[in-house]
């Protein structure tokens, strides 16, 4: 008994430092395996909160209110088969440099989550007008403020993008997943006037060859555009 004692309080470091192993090596994993960065950075925290939760035995509400965040940020999921995935900031310029400059061009990205695509665009182009739509109550709230704030040319809709008409909008932007891409393309191919673009990042549509693709650098996911 004494011996153990001895251990725990003469090396109470040890613990945490093969914590600190083990968060390092996941997050590690996920940068040699090319994730993204939000990726490994679950990978880092996730252990320690696990742990942290056991050591100061965290009030039960506390586990409630994340479920609901959850809840409420990955909302339908298990429907759309579409989880919530924030682009890179080296996307921009692709995207930016394949828009057409006329001043009522109407961009609209479907499953904009948090809003930052559609934000940060308005910011460089802002006679133009940018759009988003988002499904999970909670990233549509954060972006709708976010829309207050920037001015009249940029919004957001709270509803299934399967709900909009693409005929409305000059560019359909996506980031979604291989599972939705073919109803989306039968979507937008019934519904795109002429002489629009259909960018989709990262997935490809099963089949149709890009007319453009587009990688800002190696590590990063292409850009798909399609002239309909």
């Amino acid at each position: 008994m004494y011996v153990t004692d001895q251990w725990w309080f003469g090396g109470i470091l040890s613990p945490y430092f093969l914590l600190a192993i083990h968060a390092s090596l996941a997050a590690g994993l996920s940068i040699m395996l090319g994730m993204s960065w939000w990726w490994w950075l679950i990978q880092f925290v996730f252990p320690l909160a696990v742990i942290a939760s056991l050591v100061f035995q965290l009030h039960p509400a506390l586990s409630l209110c994340i479920f609901l965040l959850m809840v409420l940020l990955f909302w339908s999921t298990y429907r759309t088969q579409v989880p919530y995935f924030p682009s890179k900031s080296s996307l921009l310029p692709c995207i930016l440099e394949q828009l057409p400059a006329r001043d009522d061009l109407r961009f609209i990205d479907i499953g904009s989550g948090f809003g930052g695509v559609s934000v940060s665009l308005a910011k460089l182009r802002p006679q133009q007008s940018f759009y988003g739509v988002e499904i999970a109550p909670f990233p549509w709230l954060v972006s709708w403020f976010r829309a207050k704030l920037a001015g009249p040319r940029l919004g957001f809709y709270l509803k299934d993008y399967l709900r909009l008409d693409f005929a409305e909008f000059d560019v359909v932007f996506a980031y979604l997943s291989p599972a939705a891409m073919p109803e989306l393309w039968v979507k937008v191919r019934s519904e795109m006037r002429s002489d629009t673009l259909f960018m989709s990042y990262e997935f490809k549509v099963p089949g149709i060859d890009a007319d453009v693709t587009i990688k800002s650098n190696a590590n990063d996911p292409a850009l798909y555009i399609w002239r309909i």
